[in-house]
Protein backbone atom coordinates (compact mmCIF):
# COMPACT_ATOMS: atom_id res chain seq x y z
CA UNK A 1 0.00 0.00 0.00
CA UNK A 2 2.84 2.39 0.82
CA UNK A 3 4.57 1.48 -2.47
CA UNK A 4 1.40 2.35 -4.39
CA UNK A 5 0.90 5.57 -2.42
CA UNK A 6 4.45 6.76 -3.08
CA UNK A 7 4.17 5.85 -6.76
CA UNK A 8 0.88 7.75 -7.20
CA UNK A 9 2.11 10.75 -5.21
CA UNK A 10 5.21 10.90 -7.42
CA UNK A 11 3.00 11.74 -10.41
CA UNK A 12 2.43 15.17 -8.89
CA UNK A 13 6.12 15.96 -9.23
CA UNK A 14 7.40 13.93 -12.20
CA UNK A 15 6.09 13.14 -15.66
CA UNK A 16 4.25 9.91 -16.31
CA UNK A 17 7.02 8.51 -18.59
CA UNK A 18 9.54 9.09 -15.79
CA UNK A 19 7.33 7.28 -13.31
CA UNK A 20 6.82 4.35 -15.69
CA UNK A 21 10.54 4.18 -16.40
CA UNK A 22 11.34 4.10 -12.70
CA UNK A 23 8.82 1.36 -11.97
CA UNK A 24 10.26 -0.64 -14.86
CA UNK A 25 13.15 -1.49 -12.53
CA UNK A 26 10.83 -3.14 -10.02
CA UNK A 27 12.25 -6.63 -10.61
CA UNK A 28 15.62 -5.62 -9.14
CA UNK A 29 14.38 -4.58 -5.66
CA UNK A 30 11.95 -7.52 -5.56
CA UNK A 31 14.85 -9.91 -6.17
CA UNK A 32 16.93 -8.12 -3.53
CA UNK A 33 14.08 -8.31 -1.04
CA UNK A 34 13.67 -12.02 -1.72
CA UNK A 35 17.35 -12.59 -0.94
CA UNK A 36 17.51 -10.45 2.23
CA UNK A 37 14.09 -11.07 3.77
CA UNK A 38 12.89 -14.29 2.17
CA UNK A 39 16.16 -16.21 2.16
CA UNK A 40 15.84 -16.90 -1.57
CA UNK A 41 18.76 -18.02 -3.70
CA UNK A 42 18.92 -17.24 -7.40
CA UNK A 43 21.13 -18.69 -10.10
CA UNK A 44 23.35 -16.71 -12.45
CA UNK A 45 20.85 -17.34 -15.25
CA UNK A 46 18.05 -15.76 -13.18
CA UNK A 47 20.22 -12.70 -12.48
CA UNK A 48 20.92 -12.38 -16.20
CA UNK A 49 17.22 -12.76 -16.97
CA UNK A 50 16.26 -9.95 -14.57
CA UNK A 51 18.93 -7.64 -15.97
CA UNK A 52 17.91 -8.38 -19.57
CA UNK A 53 14.18 -7.87 -18.96
CA UNK A 54 14.76 -4.71 -16.90
CA UNK A 55 17.00 -3.20 -19.58
CA UNK A 56 14.53 -4.23 -22.27
CA UNK A 57 11.60 -2.56 -20.51
CA UNK A 58 13.66 0.58 -19.88
CA UNK A 59 14.74 0.74 -23.53
CA UNK A 60 11.14 0.18 -24.64
CA UNK A 61 9.79 2.98 -22.45
CA UNK A 62 12.69 5.36 -23.10
CA UNK A 63 12.47 4.82 -26.86
CA UNK A 64 8.79 5.79 -27.10
CA UNK A 65 7.49 8.93 -28.68
CA UNK A 66 8.69 11.91 -26.72
CA UNK A 67 6.04 14.14 -25.19
CA UNK A 68 6.47 17.63 -23.88
CA UNK A 69 6.64 17.28 -20.13
CA UNK A 70 7.70 19.49 -17.27
CA UNK A 71 10.94 19.16 -15.39
CA UNK A 72 11.06 16.24 -12.97
CA UNK A 73 11.28 17.29 -9.34
CA UNK A 74 13.84 15.70 -6.98
CA UNK A 75 10.96 15.04 -4.58
CA UNK A 76 9.17 13.00 -7.25
CA UNK A 77 12.30 10.97 -7.98
CA UNK A 78 12.71 10.37 -4.24
CA UNK A 79 9.11 9.12 -4.04
CA UNK A 80 9.80 6.67 -6.88
CA UNK A 81 12.84 5.43 -4.96
CA UNK A 82 10.67 4.99 -1.84
CA UNK A 83 8.14 3.02 -3.90
CA UNK A 84 10.87 0.70 -5.21
CA UNK A 85 12.25 0.30 -1.68
CA UNK A 86 8.78 -0.73 -0.45
CA UNK A 87 8.50 -3.16 -3.36
CA UNK A 88 11.63 -4.89 -2.05
CA UNK A 89 10.03 -5.29 1.38
CA UNK A 90 6.76 -6.51 -0.13
CA UNK A 91 8.34 -9.23 -2.25
CA UNK A 92 10.67 -10.39 0.50
CA UNK A 93 7.93 -10.55 3.13
CA UNK A 94 5.62 -12.45 0.77
CA UNK A 95 8.31 -15.11 0.40
CA UNK A 96 8.84 -15.13 4.16
CA UNK A 97 5.12 -15.58 4.88
CA UNK A 98 4.94 -18.60 2.57
CA UNK A 99 8.02 -20.19 4.14
CA UNK A 100 6.80 -19.52 7.69
CA UNK A 101 3.35 -20.92 6.93
CA UNK A 102 4.95 -24.13 5.68
CA UNK A 103 7.00 -24.42 8.88
CA UNK A 104 3.96 -23.89 11.14
CA UNK A 105 1.79 -26.47 9.34
CA UNK A 106 3.94 -29.60 8.93
CA UNK A 107 1.02 -32.02 9.32
CA UNK A 108 -1.53 -30.22 7.13
CA UNK A 109 -2.48 -32.10 3.98
CA UNK A 110 -2.26 -30.30 0.65
CA UNK A 111 -0.37 -27.09 -0.15
CA UNK A 112 1.19 -25.61 2.99
CA UNK A 113 0.77 -21.96 2.01
CA UNK A 114 -1.92 -19.28 2.27
CA UNK A 115 -4.57 -19.50 -0.43
CA UNK A 116 -4.89 -16.67 -2.92
CA UNK A 117 -8.10 -15.40 -1.29
CA UNK A 118 -6.58 -15.54 2.20
CA UNK A 119 -3.64 -13.46 1.00
CA UNK A 120 -5.95 -11.14 -0.89
CA UNK A 121 -8.27 -10.64 2.10
CA UNK A 122 -5.66 -9.88 4.75
CA UNK A 123 -3.54 -7.72 2.45
CA UNK A 124 -6.55 -5.57 1.56
CA UNK A 125 -7.83 -5.40 5.14
CA UNK A 126 -4.47 -4.25 6.51
CA UNK A 127 -3.93 -1.89 3.58
CA UNK A 128 -7.42 -0.42 4.06
CA UNK A 129 -6.73 0.23 7.75
CA UNK A 130 -3.46 2.04 6.99
CA UNK A 131 -4.98 4.00 4.09
CA UNK A 132 -7.92 5.04 6.28
CA UNK A 133 -5.62 6.42 8.97
CA UNK A 134 -3.54 8.30 6.39
CA UNK A 135 -6.68 9.64 4.67
CA UNK A 136 -8.01 10.96 7.98
CA UNK A 137 -4.67 12.47 8.99
CA UNK A 138 -4.16 14.25 5.65
CA UNK A 139 -7.78 15.37 5.21
CA UNK A 140 -8.14 13.47 1.94
CA UNK A 141 -11.06 11.45 3.31
CA UNK A 142 -13.30 14.45 4.00
CA UNK A 143 -12.29 16.11 0.73
CA UNK A 144 -13.10 12.93 -1.19
CA UNK A 145 -16.50 12.56 0.46
CA UNK A 146 -17.34 16.19 -0.34
CA UNK A 147 -16.31 15.69 -3.95
CA UNK A 148 -18.53 12.60 -4.28
CA UNK A 149 -21.41 14.52 -2.68
CA UNK A 150 -21.08 17.31 -5.24
CA UNK A 151 -20.57 14.91 -8.17
CA UNK A 152 -22.60 11.74 -7.45
CA UNK A 153 -21.96 10.41 -10.96
CA UNK A 154 -18.39 9.65 -9.94
CA UNK A 155 -19.66 6.94 -7.58
CA UNK A 156 -20.52 4.65 -10.50
CA UNK A 157 -17.00 5.06 -11.86
CA UNK A 158 -15.55 4.29 -8.42
CA UNK A 159 -17.73 1.20 -8.13
CA UNK A 160 -16.70 -0.03 -11.59
CA UNK A 161 -13.04 0.62 -10.79
CA UNK A 162 -13.30 -1.28 -7.50
CA UNK A 163 -15.00 -4.28 -9.10
CA UNK A 164 -12.44 -4.39 -11.91
CA UNK A 165 -9.61 -4.16 -9.40
CA UNK A 166 -11.08 -6.98 -7.30
CA UNK A 167 -11.41 -9.26 -10.33
CA UNK A 168 -7.87 -8.44 -11.46
CA UNK A 169 -6.48 -9.13 -7.99
CA UNK A 170 -7.68 -12.73 -8.22
CA UNK A 171 -5.19 -13.33 -11.02
CA UNK A 172 -2.47 -11.37 -9.22
CA UNK A 173 -2.78 -13.38 -6.01
CA UNK A 174 -3.14 -16.66 -7.89
CA UNK A 175 0.22 -16.01 -9.53
CA UNK A 176 1.69 -14.93 -6.21
CA UNK A 177 0.60 -18.02 -4.26
CA UNK A 178 1.29 -20.56 -7.00
CA UNK A 179 4.68 -19.14 -8.00
CA UNK A 180 6.65 -16.35 -6.28
CA UNK A 181 6.84 -12.54 -6.18
CA UNK A 182 9.57 -12.41 -8.84
CA UNK A 183 7.36 -14.24 -11.36
CA UNK A 184 4.48 -11.90 -10.51
CA UNK A 185 6.72 -8.86 -10.96
CA UNK A 186 7.91 -10.22 -14.30
CA UNK A 187 4.30 -10.48 -15.47
CA UNK A 188 3.26 -7.04 -14.23
CA UNK A 189 6.43 -5.39 -15.57
CA UNK A 190 6.19 -6.81 -19.08
CA UNK A 191 2.42 -6.55 -19.51
CA UNK A 192 2.67 -3.06 -21.02
CA UNK A 193 4.86 -4.38 -23.83
CA UNK A 194 2.39 -7.15 -24.64
CA UNK A 195 -0.57 -4.75 -24.61
CA UNK A 196 1.34 -2.34 -26.84
CA UNK A 197 2.22 -5.12 -29.29
CA UNK A 198 -1.44 -6.15 -29.36
CA UNK A 199 -2.46 -2.59 -30.24
CA UNK A 200 0.17 -2.53 -33.02
CA UNK A 201 -0.97 -5.81 -34.57
CA UNK A 202 -4.64 -4.85 -34.20
CA UNK A 203 -4.22 -1.44 -35.77
CA UNK A 204 -1.44 -1.05 -38.36
CA UNK A 205 -1.53 2.74 -37.92
CA UNK A 206 0.13 2.22 -34.53
CA UNK A 207 3.81 1.49 -34.85
CA UNK A 208 6.99 1.01 -32.84
CA UNK A 209 10.34 2.56 -33.64
CA UNK A 210 13.60 0.66 -33.86
CA UNK A 211 14.55 1.35 -30.25
CA UNK A 212 11.23 0.00 -28.98
CA UNK A 213 11.57 -3.14 -31.10
CA UNK A 214 15.06 -3.64 -29.64
CA UNK A 215 13.67 -3.38 -26.11
CA UNK A 216 10.88 -5.79 -27.01
CA UNK A 217 13.34 -8.37 -28.32
CA UNK A 218 15.42 -8.08 -25.14
CA UNK A 219 12.34 -8.78 -23.03
CA UNK A 220 11.32 -11.74 -25.17
CA UNK A 221 14.82 -13.22 -25.02
CA UNK A 222 14.76 -12.85 -21.25
CA UNK A 223 11.38 -14.55 -20.96
CA UNK A 224 12.23 -17.33 -23.41
CA UNK A 225 15.52 -17.97 -21.61
CA UNK A 226 13.65 -18.40 -18.32
CA UNK A 227 11.16 -20.80 -19.93
CA UNK A 228 13.98 -22.85 -21.47
CA UNK A 229 15.80 -22.98 -18.13
CA UNK A 230 12.71 -24.25 -16.31
CA UNK A 231 12.08 -26.89 -18.97
CA UNK A 232 15.70 -28.04 -18.72
CA UNK A 233 15.50 -28.56 -14.95
CA UNK A 234 12.01 -30.05 -14.97
CA UNK A 235 12.04 -33.06 -12.62
CA UNK A 236 11.56 -36.46 -14.13
CA UNK A 237 8.25 -38.21 -13.67
CA UNK A 238 8.24 -40.45 -10.59
CA UNK A 239 8.66 -44.13 -11.37
CA UNK A 240 6.06 -46.57 -10.02
CA UNK A 241 7.30 -48.50 -6.98
CA UNK A 242 8.65 -51.98 -7.69
CA UNK A 243 6.52 -54.88 -6.44
CA UNK A 244 7.59 -56.49 -3.16
CA UNK A 245 9.62 -59.69 -3.50
CA UNK A 246 7.68 -62.93 -3.39
CA UNK A 247 8.25 -65.43 -0.61
CA UNK A 248 9.75 -68.03 -2.95
CA UNK A 249 12.28 -65.43 -4.16
CA UNK A 250 13.78 -65.32 -0.66
CA UNK A 251 13.96 -69.12 -0.32
CA UNK A 252 17.26 -70.80 -1.31
CA UNK A 253 17.29 -72.62 -4.60
CA UNK A 254 17.72 -76.37 -4.78
CA UNK A 255 21.29 -75.96 -5.99
CA UNK A 256 22.17 -73.63 -3.13
CA UNK A 257 20.51 -75.91 -0.60
CA UNK A 258 22.47 -78.97 -1.75
CA UNK A 259 25.75 -77.11 -2.11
Amino acid sequence: MLAMAASNEALRYVSYPTQVLGKSCKMVPVMAGGIVLGGKQYSAVEYAQVVLITLGVCVFNFGGKKKKTGRDSPLGLALIAVSLFMDAFTGGLQDKVKMRTKELNPLVAGPKRPSMHESMLWTNVSGCAIALLLAIATGHLSAGIQFCYKHPKVLSAILMYSLSSAVGQNFVYFTLTQFDPLVLTTVTTTRKIFSTLYSVFRNPSNSLNGMQWSGTMMVFFGLLGDIARKLAIKPAAPQPPSPPPRAEDDAPTDAAATK
